[in-house]
């Protein structure tokens, strides 16, 4: 790149070396907090306006013509519009001229000005000590620096004309052009500049604003709070014989004059002056320096810049950073959208970290980077546990007042019904498993009791209690064993419950739970996409079980086919027949099946058929119906299709409105309302299709009465049981040591995945404690005969996602950044409440179709797999290299060790359906997938540390003790780092 050497070359001559001057390292990284202890500055965000000078109405003003904040905007159209956002393309020679001018032209930093008439005279003085221009120029140039500024958003009182053409050139500036008189509002006589008050700032601005100017309070919306202004000021005088320009700092932001379109306060004024037939030069020129005040680093050196040498230095350091696109290659005119997400400046921010392999340096930085801090083991007992409630009382009050929110409100109407329908299917398939011991209400009980005490007394709120397949599997083993030896089912299982929660606390003693640490993305995934396609896969099924409760007739008959009913002879008379007066029937049309009624009155002779009586009619009579056509008499068709349409339409509604957060139409504030309740929009849009259609489509199914499903049963479960033998006390501990691996499996695969570094989680997690309550709870429903409810990963992952946070105020053209979890308490305690309340409100629940629930369950399903690193390299089998996403593991990982590793773990994701799916060997679950971990251990032997690096993440060591964790931190830093030496 010589023309960057060039420009090095030029910052060189104007200054000593960068060894001798401030460098970027001080200014900002690690020299920053001892620079900002001696001057006091806060780096803040810029709003930069570049205005140039222009005829307009026979006198000259300064036209906004673009703007800044993190991206640049062109006034375009004759401005009447703004241009959409786009990254800055600039210049090379652009960029040397403007290194050359500020090499040679005044800077003043931290300058002491009240006023335009204040910055007009120190760049006058300034010029003219320099010998810039002369004395005979002072007030005409005074006269353009400060005349009026003119934005596209507003117009003048008395202005009866549209805003004319910025990007004429007809409006040059001349001597004898300039009235010589001073803009209104930008020069203060010595009576209005006494009652300036010393900390001037944007709250008390207005007093200084002409009442003819608005401010653009749009604009100011989308500026972060504390945002100061840089004003670009560039024209062309006729009387000047070359460039001349000032970079001015004010010692303290403030309003100078109606000089920015937003009522901010000015911290910079940069001035460019060209002489005629420069000013397409000098904007290019000033449009680099708007794009250096947007960049990070940049704003963080002019801001504690002491001298010439730093503001150079920074410049520097933007162009070692900048990339140069030849110009055979692509269109300058081409204007370049914003990135999805903004990229990441810490490497320029410690360049001493800087190196040719920068993968290498992140590797050796990172490599136990899935070490969780509350995952280290106190050497005391119940140590972690008291860790746990430490770490979350300080946040508890925050747990109810962060949830005043309307996203809060959309989150827990959404969960609600998600959760519902699982405890009503799940409790019919309990039944069946158990002989209806447990059953709808003893699910819906479970829910209320658990989901409650889980959310008022748990270390992680946001996660939701369920029930799950590995758990109804287990359940019917239980009932199967005990009913095969002829024992007492529910003592039994008791026994067993009350076994758990003994294992379980015993874990929690011991901190056992530190050994989540070694459950990676690996297990994760596998884990969380198996009970994700379980979902989908359950979704459909319901879905395609309709026709076992309105069946399809696929061929049906011709229309010659009839279905005739033959009446008995009821009474004999003198002629040989029987009457029916005034008697109203259903009467089906076997052809159509269309449905009328008719009211008949007529003789009937014995042998007399009814050809159009419908089949239960002519049964209530006690007649025959006789013909092909009798078949199709009860099926209905409409019920299995529009169940199919209200289920995708469910689906589709729900994805289509959720994504409508990030799409081009309506106001930012109207998307993320449609976003928040994209679920319950689209379940009363489909509720709502039914009820209108009439369509008896299956419907939800609730309990209207508080007792237990199975008569013979009560609520208190007795462990003492006369058909239970005394060694049964013992010999349910085995079970219950299956039970416990399937609930910590369970428990701490959800936790790990929802308290993942990428959802920004602020108030910490709680293993320990969870567990422990989890324990309580398996307790409290083995006494009650209820189901026992563990962390449900889909709905748990479906509950973070409602409640992601998003930065509300985003400059021009910047996409809505993640700022976390709303982490609360209340959304889970409102489910748990009403989950119980359901009973009470069937009269509502009723008309919500089991399609649209169905429909509810394929949206959850799919959301989890969404941007799930499994998924994602799983397609990439089907795609072409050249059509590959540039995945970051891509630009690492060779391709074909890539799809080895995506083998190995579509081989244990299948392997974990099969033994789920298959009775016989289910109750082998919990430990396969106990197993993936040792599988994901195996894979060291495999796969180099920096593929796992890439591909997963590097397992911690086993820690024996607190202290000799510490030194093993250190002994496994050490190892790793050589041993991805010797790899590579």
């Amino acid at each position: 790149m010589p023309l960057m050497d060039s420009a090095a070359q030029n910052v060189q001559s104007s200054s000593s070396s960068i060894e001798d001057v401030c460098s970027i390292d001080n200014l900002s990284g690690h020299g920053a907090s001892n620079r900002e202890e001696t001057s006091g500055e806060t780096v803040k965000v810029l709003f930069c306006q570049m205005d140039v000078l222009r005829t307009y109405r026979e006198d000259l003003v300064w036209k906004e013509m673009a703007r800044w904040v993190k991206f640049e905007e062109v006034l375009e159209e004759e401005g009447k519009r703004w241009s959409k956002p786009h990254v800055s393309s600039l210049s090379m020679a652009a960029f040397i001229e403007l290194t050359q001018l500020l090499s040679t032209c005044p800077i003043l930093l931290d300058v002491d000005c009240n006023s335009m008439a204040d910055v007009a005279d120190h760049a006058l003085e300034s010029w003219i000590q320099d010998g810039d221009i002369s004395c005979l120029v002072r007030n005409h140039i005074c006269d353009v620096l400060l005349k009026h500024h003119k934005y596209p958003h507003c117009r003048y009182k008395g202005s009866h004309k549209k805003m004319e053409s910025i990007a004429d050139n007809n409006g040059i500036p001349k001597s004898n052009s300039l009235p010589g008189l001073y803009n209104d509002g930008l020069k203060f006589d010595d009576s209005i500049r006494e009652e300036i008050p010393s900390n001037l700032n944007s709250s008390t601005s207005t007093l200084f604003l002409s009442p003819g100017l608005k401010t653009n309070s749009r604009l100011l919306r989308k500026l972060p709070p504390g945002t100061e202004v840089a004003n670009l000021m560039v024209g062309e005088v006729e009387e000047l014989s070359k460039q001349i320009g000032l970079f001015l700092r004010l010692n303290k932001a403030r309003i100078v004059g109606k000089i920015t379109e937003v009522n901010l306060c000015t911290r910079f004024i940069f001035i460019v002056l060209g002489p005629k037939n420069q000013l397409e030069s000098c904007i290019a020129a000033t449009r680099c320096m708007g794009a250096l005040f947007t960049d990070e680093v940049f704003r963080s050196v002019v801001y504690k810049a002491k001298c010439r040498s730093d503001i150079l230095t920074g410049i520097k350091e933007f162009s070692n950073n900048m990339t140069v696109l030849p110009p055979g290659s692509w269109d300058p005119l081409t204007r370049l959208e914003p990135p999805r997400h903004m990229p990441t400046q810490e490497h320029r921010k410690h360049p001493l970290y800087v190196s040719d392999k920068l993968d290498v340096v992140e590797m050796t930085d990172t490599l136990a980077v899935h070490e969780d801090t509350t995952l280290q083991k106190s050497g005391r007992l119940f140590g972690g546990l008291v860790d746990d409630v430490k770490r979350k009382i300080p946040w508890y009050k925050s747990d109810f007042t962060d949830a005043l929110h309307i996203q809060c409100v959309a989150s827990f109407m959404y969960l609600f019904l998600a959760t519902l329908t699982p405890n009503v299917t799940f409790g019919g398939l309990l039944g069946d498993a158990t002989d209806q011991y447990m059953g709808t209400m003893e699910c819906i009980i479970a829910a209320s009791l658990t989901g409650v005490i889980y959310a008022l007394f748990s270390g992680q709120p946001l996660n939701i209690l369920g029930s799950t397949g590995p758990m109804l599997v287990l359940e019917g083993i239980l009932y199967r064993f005990c009913k095969d030896n002829e024992w007492d089912f529910m003592s039994f299982r008791l026994l067993t419950g009350l076994w758990t929660a003994v294992f379980l606390t015993i874990v929690v003693a011991f901190d056992l739970s530190c050994l989540v640490k070694f459950i990676t993305r690996f297990t994760e995934e596998s884990f969380a996409s198996l009970i994700a396609l379980i979902f989908i896969y359950e979704a459909f099924a319901k879905v395609a079980d309709i026709p076992y409760i309105a069946p399809v007739y696929l061929h049906p008959p011709g229309n010659s086919s009839q279905c005739t009913c033959f009446m008995p002879l009821l009474s004999n008379t003198s002629n040989g027949t029987f009457t029916h007066t005034t008697a109203v029937y259903q009467i089906i049309v076997a052809n159509n099946n269309t449905t009328t009624e008719r009211e008949i009155t007529h003789n009937v002779t014995v042998t007399t058929p009814f050809p159009h009586l419908g089949v239960e009619s002519c049964k209530a009579l006690g007649g025959t119906s006789m013909g092909d056509a009798c078949a199709t008499a009860n099926y209905a068709p409409g019920v299995f299709f529009f169940s199919w349409l209200i289920f995708l339409g469910t689906f589709i509604l729900a994805m289509a409105l959720e994504k409508f957060r990030n799409s081009l139409f309506f106001p930012t504030f109207v998307r993320q309302y449609v976003s928040d309740f994209a679920v319950l929009i689209a379940i009363v849009l489909m509720v709502g299709l039914d009820v209108a259609t009439g369509i008896h489509t299956p419907k939800l199914s609730v309990p209207t009465e508080f007792k237990p499903t199975r008569p013979d049963r009560g609520w208190f479960i007795n462990p003492i049981s006369e058909k239970n033998p005394w060694w049964l006390y013992l010999f349910s501990a085995i079970p219950a040591l299956l039970a416990t691996i399937l609930i910590f499996m369970d428990q701490q695969i959800t936790a790990v995945i929802i308290n993942r570094t990428e959802h920004k989680l602020k108030k910490g997690a709680g293993y320990h404690l969870d567990m422990l309550l989890v324990a309580f709870l398996v307790t409290i429903s083995s006494l009650f005969g209820l189901p026992w409810y563990v962390a449900a990963t889909v709905t748990s992952l479906a509950h973070v996602m409602s409640l992601k946070k998003e930065s509300e105020c985003t400059a021009p053209g910047e996409k809505p950044v993640f700022h976390g979890i709303r982490e609360q308490r209340v959304t889970t305690l409102m489910v748990g409440i009403f989950s119980g309340l359901a009973v009470l409100i069937t009269s509502i629940l009723k008309y919500i179709p089991m399609p649209v629930l169905y429909g509810v369950f394929l949206y959850m399903g799919v959301a989890a797999l969404n941007g799930m690193q499994l998924i994602q390299r799983i397609l990439l089998f089907f795609m072409p290299l050249k059509y590959q996403p540039d995945y970051v593991y891509l630009r690492h990982v060779p391709l074909r060790r890539v799809h080895l590793y995506t083998a190995i773990q579509i081989v244990c994701l299948i392997l974990l359906w099969v033994v789920k799916s298959v009775k016989v060997i289910s109750i082998a679950f919990p430990v396969l997938v106990l197993a993936t971990v040792f599988v994901r251990k195996g894979l060291d032997v495999i796969f180099t540390q920096r593929e796992l690096k890439w591909l997963d993440e590097i397992l911690p060591p086993f820690r024996t003790g607190s202290k000799k964790g510490k030194k093993n931190d250190v002994l496994w830093s050490v190892h790793a780092r050589k041993l991805y030496q010797t790899q590579n």
